[in-house]
């Protein structure tokens, strides 16, 4: 006989896993299945692990420049396999916590792929057998996969997505980086840091370029400087690799198509969406280029299916999908009888972005251009790290902070951020975006001193000619 259960969930990543805790915490029995790793992509293969590579190009590029902070390091080398063992025992640390989270919420773990046979049925084929599972709601969070190119796909030798880029066989000596998004320009930003001769080649015209133009603009000028090469409105036409390296037919924005050589190249060109072969097209469930629509709470078109993460419209984020992992479950608490909870549905606008290269990236809300194209008349603040003490005594005087305004209610449209720690910030206009605040709440807020964040304080204030410290 199937296992029944109130709640099933596809998937262990932040979205999965996630959704699953509060499922039991709302007293819900809940399962989950995930056919590799518990904590998922993220956890396992990105967000957590890049990190943890990245922290340690940052240190090193902070032990080559020590005589700056009156400091002596001399001979400092870094070792990449050292490095990418440390990345991997942070993965298995927080697995396993991931793990314990599911003993401790009482949450079923099913080891196995599994797939939709009914509303309400999943089947489950594991090291152990196939299995059958029903529960009142499942929850679908399969998440993506790295996007190939179509004429070359990845081989882990020479040609690598972010998966390969984690656990490098070797170091790359001359590597060329396909696409300016944040998982490009983050490895991009590891290995110049480790020595390599980088280039980036983006098709639109500018680099990071959901981001506002004045922090691609102020990105690129800063990677320039530390070495890289970056060519925008650049496309490419192949890749060939052999056992030496590979070589790349690229096409300049002029249309000249000339051949160059690389060791490595990593493909950064987007993820696809985990939604094949998992029993959609029995249960009638439609895919957009293999996105599942939902309404805003998770609902899916058959009552009972939900879906969430990156298997849903973008952008395409851990914090995104955990966010609507949290209102799914308590939505089907809700429907379930449960009249203590009140999900609300996810506010895009609201989803803050980050790219943790040197220097960092972060934003939230809307870009000026997007502000101006919606039909907003602005005020627009800009406030450079130069003018902070507490950059200067980090010797991080590279950035600035820019905030949009609705100049007739002084809504907080958006906030953009380029520099040291800005990732951290970043949250601080997102809580305030959530609570509809304007620029007057902003204004009146105590800020630290000294602090990165008093740059917050000066970015608004600089938006209605008051910035005190420029």
């Amino acid at each position: 006989m199937a296992e029944a259960y109130d709640v099933i969930v596809l998937g262990s990543g932040p979205g999965g896993y996630v959704a699953a805790i509060r499922a039991a915490q709302l007293g819900l029995k809940t399962a989950i299945v995930e056919r590799e790793n518990l904590g998922g992509i993220c956890l396992n293969w990105g967000c957590i692990p890049t990190k943890a590579l990245l922290r340690s190009a940052e240190v090193f590029h902070q032990m080559q420049h020590a005589k700056a902070y009156g400091l002596s390091a001399t001979g400092v080398t870094a070792d990449l396999a050292a490095v990418v063992a440390r990345s991997r025992g942070v993965a298995k640390q927080l697995n396993q916590g991931v793990t314990h989270l599911m003993k401790k919420n009482k949450v079923a773990v099913h080891m196995g792929t599994g797939k939709l046979l009914a509303p309400g049925k999943l089947e489950v084929k594991g090291e152990k057998g196939t299995e059958t599972l029903t529960a009142k709601h499942i929850i679908i969070a399969t998440g993506a996969r790295a996007r190939d190119l179509p004429f070359a796909p990845a081989d882990g030798n020479r040609i690598w997505t972010y998966r390969h880029a984690m656990t490098p066989k070797e170091m790359p000596s001359k590597l060329l980086v396909i696409g300016s998004g944040a998982i490009g320009i983050e490895f991009a930003s590891f290995y110049n840091d480790l020595g390599a001769d980088v280039t980036v080649v983006e098709m639109a015209d500018r680099i990071v370029p959901a981001e506002d133009a004045d922090v691609s603009a102020f990105l690129e000028k800063s990677l320039t400087k530390q070495g890289f090469k970056i060519r925008t409105k650049t496309g490419l036409e192949g890749l060939v690799a052999d056992a030496k390296g590979v070589k790349a037919k690229i096409k300049a924005p002029d249309g000249k198509v000339t051949e160059e050589e690389f060791s490595h190249v990593i493909v950064a060109v987007g993820v696809v969406a985990n939604t094949e072969n998992i029993g959609l097209e029995t249960l009638g469930i439609p895919t957009d280029r293999g996105i599942i629509n939902t309404d805003p709470l998770g609902r899916t078109n058959v009552k009972g299916v939900w879906a969430i993460g990156d298997v849903t419209p973008g952008p395409w984020l851990a914090h995104k999908a955990s966010h609507e992992g949290v209102t799914a479950a308590e939505a089907i608490a809700q429907e379930l009888g449960n009249k203590d909870v009140h999900p609300h549905g996810l506010d895009r606008r609201n989803i803050p972005g980050c790219t943790y290269c040197h220097p960092q990236v972060a934003s939230v809300g809307l870009t000026e251009a997007k502000a101006k194209e919606a039909g907003y008349t602005l005020k627009v603040g800009n406030f450079p790290f130069i003018g902070n003490g507490k950059a200067i005594a980090l010797g991080e005087p590279e950035g600035f902070i820019k905030t949009v305004f609705d100049a007739k209610t002084g809504e907080l449209l958006g906030a953009h951020m380029i520099g040291a720690e800005v990732t951290e910030l970043i949250q601080g206009y997102v809580v305030g975006k959530t609570l509809e605040t304007t620029e007057a709440e902003l204004m009146n807020t105590v800020f630290p001193h000294p602090t990165l964040s008093e740059m917050m304080h000066e970015a608004t204030l600089a938006a209605y000619g008051r910035a005190l410290h420029i």
